[in-house]
């Protein structure tokens, strides 16, 4: 398991001209070039698993016989605030393995010389599948050796996690209608806020709605000569959180990214449109306000004017300013279960949050 460790520094406190690169409106650090970042790290350590811990560079694709994309992230937790400016460590390696699929554990620390042990500011999971080059059926991966007590703890957790996002994805409200007890609280906030004229506090979903078309160029390839996806993840944040920033009127701090799924890959030289909104919004003992937000890619067809989806992400920002909370009304039935979704994974925020917060 040890093999595939990768880890990836980035000395902001000690190169100004790197720092100046990621430096962001507020003088913070743009955290959609972190998370594209962690897309490139977690497909490396794919690759290492595969191909070995020597390997330097992974080479033609056909000549290897097989390549590896990000089929989805998972989950991607702030631990701790990205302020002060500090230097970074981006590491991780494989947990775990199916007969074609691999699970990578990322992780962000800070690197502080005055502290006793560095901080760690985010941790991740990242599912990555291997695919036959030619027919690009399931390719075969190396199995894992978990030689030490820790490493098998660690393959565990991995395990665990693969059973519940199978169990996430049975329940999800495209196959299935909301349990009973959400049916309830759908029912009471539609009483509540759905017949009534909308106050400042409240915005129709379909107000919320941002978007932004552009044509992908072949800069942003990967080895497999489609769109990196490490830079898709960055342009959905980026407009995530315009989105959040403008509903909440308020500045907005980067919680979670709540999931990712890969449908089908962005060719270059297509015209992608993403389209942003407001699913759900909440408050925690961590932040009065939360914004759960829907980024959904598109690839878009010139001549004939259809759309293909390739990704949907899913944001959470919270804001901890004392303004009154504004709430997002959602309008049609599709838009309700689109609330309740964002509502789910709000749940499971809080849950880590308040896991974390417990272990302080």
């Amino acid at each position: 398991m040890h093999d595939s460790y990768t880890e990836i520094l980035l000395p902001f406190r000690s190169d100004p001209e790197l720092l100046e690169q990621y430096t962001n409106a507020s003088g913070g650090i743009r955290t959609g070039k972190l998370l594209e970042h962690l897309d490139s790290l977690a497909g490396s350590i794919a690759y290492k698993h595969v191909l070995g811990p020597a390997v330097e560079k992974v080479g033609k694709i056909t000549e290897r016989g097989f390549y590896i994309v990000t089929a989805s992230v998972d989950r991607m937790d702030m631990l701790a605030p990205l302020t002060p400016v500090r230097d970074l460590r981006l590491s991780g390696q494989v947990i775990c393995v199916g007969k074609s699929s691999i699970e990578v554990a990322v992780k962000m620390e800070a690197l502080d010389s005055g502290a006793e042990q560095d901080q760690t500011l985010m941790l991740g999971r990242f599912s990555m599948v291997c695919r036959d080059a030619f027919t690009h059926r399931a390719y075969a991966v190396n199995p894992l050796d978990a030689g030490t007590p820790e490493e098998a703890a660690l393959r565990a957790i991995g395990q665990a996690h693969r059973r519940r996002r199978q169990t996430r994805a049975q329940r999800s409200l495209a196959l299935v209608p909301p349990s009973s007890a959400e049916a309830r609280v759908l029912h009471a906030f539609s009483l509540a806020h759905a017949n009534e004229p909308l106050d400042r506090a409240s915005v129709w979903m379909g107000e919320t709605r941002l978007e932004r078309t552009m044509l992908m160029f072949p800069q942003e390839r990967n080895v497999h000569q489609k769109i990196f996806g490490g830079y898709l993840m960055r342009l959905a944040y980026e407009l995530g959180f315009t989105t959040a920033r403008l509903f909440t009127r308020q500045p907005v701090r980067f919680v979670s990214l709540d999931n990712i799924a890969f449908a089908r890959p962005v060719p270059i030289g297509s015209i992608l449109r993403l389209t942003s909104g407001v699913l759900h919004t909440d408050s925690t003992p961590q932040h009065p306000s939360v914004v759960h937000v829907r980024v959904k890619a598109e690839v878009v067809d010139v001549e004939t004017g259809s759309e293909q989806q390739t990704n949907d992400f899913r944001f959470t920002w919270g804001s901890d300013a004392s303004a009154p909370q504004r709430r997002v009304v959602p309008r049609t039935y599709r838009e309700a279960m689109l609330w309740l979704e964002g509502r789910r994974a709000l749940e499971i925020g809080a849950a880590i949050q308040g896991l974390r917060a417990s272990q302080r």
